[in-house]
């Protein structure tokens, strides 16, 4: 059976540009984000990159890592303070990096993290969702320390 050489090159052309277009370099821009963050933020390092979450660090936080473009998000910022109460080192880190992150003012960064961090307690518990200016904040917090993340929806 003969083969026909321009359907073959045809085909193979074909998978050559939809691999080249199907594969978006959502960490290229995750690593210019991360990079943009060392450059603004005192005192922060770029870790390792894993399953597209960039780990940093942060003397004001215990651990530190920023999500990248997924199905449901656009890119999210955990943050987690080495005590149950969080130092304003700490918030004022999560409102820079949200701020950048987001490219939102940071003062409305910094209103959103310190009213998710606030509401937690007796009343209300240990674990907060709220939405602030477009923004998911999620606040938990367990004896020994707090966590902050901040996200925002693909469809906004």
């Amino acid at each position: 059976m003969p083969i026909d050489h321009r359907r073959a090159y045809a085909l193979a052309a074909a998978l050559v540009l939809l691999a080249a277009f199907a594969s978006p370099a959502y960490a290229d821009r995750c690593d210019d984000l991360a990079r943009q963050l060392k450059s603004q933020i005192d005192g922060l390092s770029i870790g390792r990159t894993a399953a597209n979450v960039i780990y940093l660090s942060h003397p004001a936080a215990k651990q530190l890592r920023l999500g990248c473009t997924s199905r449901s998000v656009t890119n999210e910022l955990f943050a987690q303070s080495p005590t149950r109460k969080p130092a304003p080192a700490f918030t004022g880190l999560v409102a820079s990096a949200g701020a950048i992150v987001f490219t939102i003012p940071k003062q409305d960064t910094l209103r959103g993290s310190q009213r998710c961090l606030g509401r937690m307690g007796l009343l209300r518990g240990n674990d907060i969702k709220m939405r602030f200016r477009r923004l998911d904040f999620r606040c938990t917090r367990d004896k020994t320390t707090a966590a902050i993340s901040v996200s925002r929806g693909r469809n906004e």
